[in-house]
């Protein structure tokens, strides 16, 4: 068959995205391409990821003349779970116009995963549920719809929705991402640019074992599967002599769960002489594991980024987060001993979060002073307990618009103002604790933060506060 491949991510209609500038290729789309085309397909790609909109794809479409047209997401970016209204409309026009020209249209998301019959409903033929590669095999060789697993389609105006297709366990036996069917170029101007260095996105696991009950793992599951370390080390080193990054994103939810891998990898990294710097996301309980953060310094880790959400143990529990206070703190410090950056994850407005709650995160933000902060507001995802208990209030809006949409969509302590508040306050206090932190420790050479501590972010997170507590009285 001649596949047309495409996503639905587009940067440049996530305002908050666009602005960090810091863009990454549709990596789960390129594992799919290659799977199809050491299968013997025609692949192609149009990566929408710095493209305007979805009409641009109008003629791409006349030019290829594809068999079939798949809009398969890159469900290594957790943005993509968020099913942003923004993106599902720009899918739908995708599907549109392939079908106007007789084209096929298969899709995976995890948004298309959640709410399979609004794709079907837009020319769509079939929706791939949850991990796909497998599921597109089968597709392309011309099965009956009905036996294939992990599939949703319409048989005579009705729904159909086929069991669930078990995921991969050995990543091995995937071809390695098709990168060279990216235009990697743009990407890396961006990068540079803005940021002063290139970094690119890999992936060295699928699933996630831990259990809060918010996070949802449409794509992936609750299962946890590793890559060798020998597989990642070598396209680590294809990526190093093509395109030449500096850093690397390991784009998954836990890096290095596995017991040994990142030792295995460390020694792996060192034997061939590798010279690069690397990000994760992981948790404060397995990096104190053991001898996992030294072996991740000399592997070359730059920064961590770990799930901290709340500095209220309530919270954490209410979560089914499974970590505790302390942990963050004691992971903290053994991580910066080790010269590695920290950053949180933050949220709030979890169920029956207090105000005494938000200040006791607050207060560990500024106690700990971590290398950067992301902060969000509890988000419902299908498929996780916590929307089950909020759904009820879901009616008016159930997705945001943009990933800085930050509203509120259930009934909680506060209202939706309160929590875009929070936000900018949060800012200005970690900002504020920065600057006075380089100047109580005489690192002068942070000038600037310093005089925007003491004349900018003091006064401003004063009057913050005090727009915060008039939502008390």
């Amino acid at each position: 068959m001649k596949i047309l491949f495409t996503h639905a991510y587009f940067y440049r209609l996530d305002a908050k995205q666009w602005h960090t500038h810091q863009p990454y290729p549709p990596l789960g789309t390129l594992y799919a391409a290659a799977l199809m085309r050491e299968t013997g397909h025609e692949v192609a790609l149009f990566d929408v990821g710095l493209r305007e909109n979805g009409s641009e794809i109008i003629p791409i479409l006349e030019k290829e003349k594809p068999d079939v047209l798949v809009i398969y997401d890159d469900g290594f970016n957790y943005l993509t779970k968020m099913c942003l209204t923004t993106m599902r409309e720009e899918a739908f026009r995708m599907a549109q116009y392939a079908a106007a020209q007789g084209i096929k249209v298969w899709v995976s998301s995890s948004d298309s995963t959640d709410h399979y019959e609004k794709y079907l409903d837009h020319a769509v033929e079939v929706v791939m549920l949850g991990e796909a590669e497998m599921t597109l095999k089968e597709l392309t060789e011309n099965k009956e719809l009905a036996k294939i697993q992990g599939i949703a389609f319409r048989q005579e105006n009705k729904t159909v929705v086929n069991p669930k297709r078990p995921v991969i366990k050995d990543l091995d036996i995937l071809p390695q991402a098709a990168w060279d069917l990216v235009d990697i170029q743009p990407y890396k101007e961006i990068w540079l640019k803005h940021q002063g260095y290139f970094t690119l996105n890999i992936a060295t696991t699928r699933g996630c074992p831990y259990k809060c009950n918010w996070c949802a793992k449409p794509i992936y599951g609750n299962r946890y599967n590793s890559r060798s370390p020998k597989k990642v080390v070598a396209e680590i080193e294809y990526l190093l002599q093509h395109f030449a990054p500096e850093k690397f994103w390991m784009c998954d939810d836990i890096f290095g769960l596995k017991p040994g891998w990142v030792q295995e990898f460390r020694d792996l990294v060192k034997a061939k002489g590798l010279n690069f710097q690397y990000k994760i996301q992981s948790r404060v309980d397995l990096l104190l594991e053991k001898d996992s953060i030294k072996a991740l310094a000399d592997s070359g880790l730059e920064t961590v980024w770990v799930g901290a959400e709340s500095g209220s143990q309530k919270i954490l529990d209410a979560m089914d987060k499974g970590t505790k206070v302390e942990e963050i703190y004691e992971a903290r410090k053994k991580l910066k001993e080790e010269g590695i950056k920290v950053a949180f994850f933050l949220q709030f407005g979890y169920l029956n979060e207090t105000f005494e709650d938000i200040e006791q995160t607050i207060d560990m933000v500024k106690t700990l002073l971590p290398d950067d902060i992301g902060v969000s507001v509890s988000y419902p995802l299908p498929g996780t307990l916590f929307y089950e208990k909020v759904k009820a209030d879901l009616q008016q809006k159930a997705n945001w618009t943009d990933s800085d949409d930050l509203s509120m969509m259930f009934k909680n302590t506060y209202p939706s103002d309160f929590y875009k508040q929070l936000h900018r306050y949060i800012h200005k206090v970690y900002r504020k604790a920065q600057g006075l932190d380089h100047l109580y420790n005489m690192r002068l050479g942070n000038v600037r933060s310093i005089v925007a501590a003491l004349l900018y972010y003091t006064p401003l997170a004063w009057w913050g506060k005090r727009k915060l507590k008039a939502f008390l009285s």
